[in-house]
């Protein structure tokens, strides 16, 4: 998925001059929503109020405390995010695509290379997303699935039934009270552990 022209990208860059190279190479690639913030303090609140769809943070030399406040921004901002690097480690490269940096350029910031590199970001960054979003709905499948099952032991246990007919009262339950049958399931233990 390429950048659309219309995005809002936020440039987070102490430096006038590198922000200029960014915002030229934005401007020749046809974005013009593009807001530069300077001061670090109050990232986050500063970065929701703009709420882009797109981050680029620009870093000469960053010290680990720039560092982590960048990836804390990244674990808590779910956006496309390139983060750009002069020098840079093993572990500052580990952390960033741990926080969720979708591109991590070390020493790439010329104008020319911005829009292949904002394509990448935002393509890598829908992947990541997608694949987050497929892990949600399995861990909550998974949750549904264990509380369900517990709810028909506990009505196998207190009803004698079978696993085949608890199943069948909850999914009736569901159905006449239009509920989900996760709803039914989670009642039944709730009700148990009042009558304890």
């Amino acid at each position: 998925m390429a950048a659309d022209s219309s995005f809002k990208i936020v440039i987070v860059d102490e430096s006038p001059i590198r922000a200029a190279i960014l915002k030229e190479g934005l401007r020749d690639a046809g974005f013009t929503s593009v807001e530069h913030i300077t001061e670090m303090h109050n990232l986050l609140a500063r970065i929701y109020r703009i709420d882009p769809d797109v981050i680029l943070i620009d870093l000469e030399n960053p010290s680990r405390d720039v560092l982590e406040q960048m990836f804390q921004v990244s674990r808590a901002v779910r956006r496309s995010i390139a983060m750009f690097v002069d020098q840079s480690d093993a572990a500052s490269i580990q952390q960033s695509v741990e926080a969720g940096v979708s591109a991590y350029i070390v020493d790439g910031l010329k104008k020319e290379r911005i829009k292949p590199i904002l394509d990448l970001c935002i393509s890598r960054f829908h992947a990541f997303s997608k694949l987050q979003d497929e892990l949600d709905r399995t861990k909550s499948a998974l949750e549904d699935r264990k509380i369900l099952d517990r709810a028909k032991g506990l009505l196998m246990k207190a009803k004698g039934l079978t696993e085949e007919e608890a199943y069948v009262l909850i999914r009736s339950t569901a159905m006449r009270e239009k509920k989900k049958i996760g709803e039914i399931a989670q009642s039944i233990i709730t009700a148990a552990e009042l009558l304890k």
